[in-house]
């Protein structure tokens, strides 16, 4: 159960710029529709004027085929229910994306995958003639290799190593053997844990890639939930994007584009999050994802001496558009261009960069979708949250950095005021009596006084910081009990979910771990924040 929930823009952890979209206060044109209920329709409406349908045939096919290749049977399963709504032109798509992390990474992935088919229900219950299907996009293009290859498991790291380079959705799984051996040495006999030993080995041990050992995994982990899982690293979905993708080669615009809505950022306080090359597109070969740079008269491929003419270019595009890979900046258009998608969900860095986009959806007449911060959470037991309890602490304390938290603390439970407000107070009083003295004489004698009130209120400060560190060394058994409680939701100094994997949680709960937070998205109405009791 949900024991404390806040609004998103409330989190000490939330970045400024998503703070301050939460509270309406970023400029319209960086975007198009808050991501509210009500506003679900009018982006229904605009997409499906705008939307090529006859995409619909090729997605199914190819999101079939993906399914086919892994012998993954979906006979009554409600992911095939959904794929077959998407011929449809009332159907419509929320997605998530993110990379594939091995066994999932950190835990919000599961926490952004649960908030996406939230919403969907949400949205059919308020528009029945509409259907939303949720959707994760595999990032199986990136190619930054450590970002992906460790996930923590009560503490303890493990780390597949590889010198493959180049997309990791075609990296082959040698050397996951190894990382098997040892999280299995740190897994119980529970059934939970037996559970989780084989989701590990039926994924990453019988199968030719992280693609397909990512699309398994996550499909045994949501498919009760319908959810659609899209590898849109595929031939025939990049051939969609041929017209876009040479506009790109040939006239470049995003680099100007997003540069100037960049500037615009800084300008406001903000700060960029990606930053445009003049192609934004990568060459994909077996081994490698090589930038494409445009020169004088050629296309280089960076690192290599491979070059092409731009007609040449534009060939091997029409030929082989499979090769061809969209980067930070494009690989959201390619997603809305090819997806009748109303909505992104993502977390506050993650959509960061989104702000920095829409002028490229707009000279490629490509709806921009709504932007959705997903929920997020932190989870621990019944007896942790005894232990808070105990300790004079609510729920609501965790809400604070450590510091913070603790020095609260301390002037709650302490019997002695650890503030010198009086002090204060009586010293500026008889200082502004000194003041006015110090008008009859000349200047300088007033500058004297002033400085005088200066070093005593100076000292009076740090009086109350030794007060409050000689508190602290009288609780310090206390505060000690408090840290280590502390750090179960910020691990490493870092939010709980943004550190821990899900297999934390499913050893000691199994799959109810996953259904209890469904549950718990299921009440929240807003972008939130929540202490979850498992």
């Amino acid at each position: 159960m949900t024991r404390y929930a806040f609004g998103a823009n409330e989190s000490f952890n939330i970045n400024p710029l998503l703070k301050d979209y939460l509270d309406g206060q970023l400029p319209q044109q960086w975007y198009n529709r808050f991501a509210d209920l009500e506003n679900v329709k009018a982006q229904i409406d605009e997409k499906s004027s705008s939307y090529n349908h006859n995409f619909r045939a090729v997605l199914q096919d190819e999101i079939k085929r993906s399914y086919d290749t892994l012998a993954i049977d979906l006979k009554e399963s409600a992911v095939l229910q959904h794929l077959e709504l998407l011929k449809e032109k009332n159907t419509f798509t929320i997605t998530t994306g993110h990379q594939l992390n091995l066994f999932t990474g950190p835990v919000f992935f599961v926490y952004k995958i649960l908030h996406t088919i939230v919403l969907c229900e949400k949205y059919k219950a308020e528009y029945p003639d509409y259907n939303f299907v949720p959707v994760y996009w595999m990032a199986s293009e990136d190619h930054d290799f450590e970002e992906i290859n460790h996930f923590q498991f009560k503490g303890k790291k493990f780390q597949w190593n590889s010198a493959q380079k180049g997309a990791v959705g075609q990296f082959d799984l040698s050397g996951l053997e190894a990382v098997f051996e040892v999280f299995e040495s740190q897994l119980g006999r529970s059934k939970n844990d037996v559970e989780l030993k084989a989701l590990f080995e039926s994924a990453y041990l019988k199968f030719e890639n992280l693609s397909q050992a990512t699309h398994f995994l996550v499909h045994q982990l949501f498919e009760r939930y319908g959810l659609v899982v899209l590898d849109a690293d595929k031939k025939a979905l990049k051939k969609l994007m041929i017209p876009l993708f040479k506009k790109e080669i040939t006239s470049k615009p995003s680099q100007t584009l997003v540069k100037k809505r960049s500037d615009e950022l800084v300008e406001n306080g903000y700060k960029a999050q990606v930053f445009p090359r003049n192609i934004n597109l990568f060459y994909l070969s077996e081994q490698e994802r090589q930038r494409i740079e445009a020169e004088q008269y050629t296309y280089q491929l960076v690192n290599t001496k491979a070059n092409f003419s731009e007609d040449e270019l534009l060939n091997e595009l029409d030929v082989f558009p499979e090769r061809f890979s969209p980067n930070v900046i494009l690989r959201p258009l390619y997603q809305e261009y090819i997806l009748p998608n109303l909505m992104y969900v993502g977390g506050a860095g993650e959509l960061s960069y989104w702000f920095q986009l829409k002028p490229v959806f707009e000279h490629f007449k490509v709806v921009f979708p709504m932007l959705k911060l997903r929920h997020s959470v932190y989870a621990a037991d019944e007896k942790t949250y005894r232990k808070l309890q105990k300790l004079k602490l609510v729920d609501s304390d965790l809400n604070n950095a450590k510091n913070q938290l603790i020095n609260r603390w301390v002037r709650k439970v302490s019997n002695i005021p650890m503030e010198l407000t009086e002090f204060k107070a009586l010293l500026n009083e008889q200082f502004n009596l000194l003041q006015e003295r110090s008008k009859k004489t000349d200047q300088s004698f007033e500058g004297a006084v002033q400085a005088q009130r200066q070093k005593q209120m100076n000292g009076l400060e740090k009086l109350e910081k030794r007060l409050l560190l000689a508190q602290k060394r009288v609780l310090k058994d206390e505060i000690q009990r408090i840290s280590v409680l502390y750090e179960l939701f910020y691990p490493l100094g870092k939010p709980q979910e943004r550190v821990e994997n899900f297999s934390s949680f499913y050893s000691e709960h199994g799959s109810r771990f996953i259904d209890v937070v469904y549950t718990e998205f299921q009440k929240q109405t807003d972008s939130s924040v929540l202490f979850i009791e498992l």
